[in-house]
């Protein structure tokens, strides 16, 4: 069977996020015949309906279509995703008619330094994946609680069991695209 290619990127832009440091460990939690790959969001200008999108956007929007899957980390910030978060997915999913994000399998990770780990975040996205139409990985969900004593100093995690929770979301999300490809190849989706 061919590889899993998955597209991961966090909603935010600090050197030291908590929430990239967490799609760096699910690169090393992959299962096997998977690749993933990190987007940074970086660079992306403020959405504006007036202007013809950028290149950084245009090469998110042909990563996304090339991606099997998309895993989304997302800090949690005013009980809702970050604002650069927001403005990469309007970008990507816009026109309409040229919506990047229709139709792909998506699971969606947070570590926040609060003791929810981002939930009310991770909700508010789920939502915006209806309209977008994706289709999301429901469990389990994974969140890192009070993130700032379960990195060390190089990123690594040191919660087994955010680990084994990421681990079995990973496994999830290649099933779920595997059965979406196959839904393509037959012309069921």
């Amino acid at each position: 069977m061919e590889k899993v290619k998955i597209l991961g990127f966090a909603g935010s832009l600090r050197k030291q996020s908590y929430n990239k440091m967490l799609l760096k460990v699910a690169q090393t939690l992959l299962p096997d015949n998977v690749t993933m790959e990190i987007f940074d969001l970086e660079g992306i200008p403020p959405f504006n309906v007036d202007l013809e999108p950028p290149e950084i956007v245009k090469v998110f929007k042909e990563k996304i279509r090339s991606a099997d899957a998309l895993l989304i980390a997302t800090p949690e910030y005013n009980y809702s995703i970050p604002g650069v978060l927001k403005n990469a997915i309007d970008w990507a999913s816009f026109p309409p008619k040229d919506n990047s994000f229709e139709g792909k399998p998506v699971a969606v990770i947070s570590a926040s330094i609060g003791m929810l780990g981002g939930a009310r975040a991770q909700y508010h996205l789920r939502q915006i994946f209806v309209f977008l139409n994706m289709i999301p990985v429901n469990r389990p969900e994974v969140f890192v609680t009070f993130a700032h004593k379960k990195f060390d100093e190089n990123g690594n995690l040191l919660d087994e069991d955010a680990k084994k929770y990421l681990r079995e979301l990973l496994q999830n999300l290649v099933k779920l695209a595997e059965v979406v490809k196959i839904g393509r190849d037959l012309k069921l989706l």
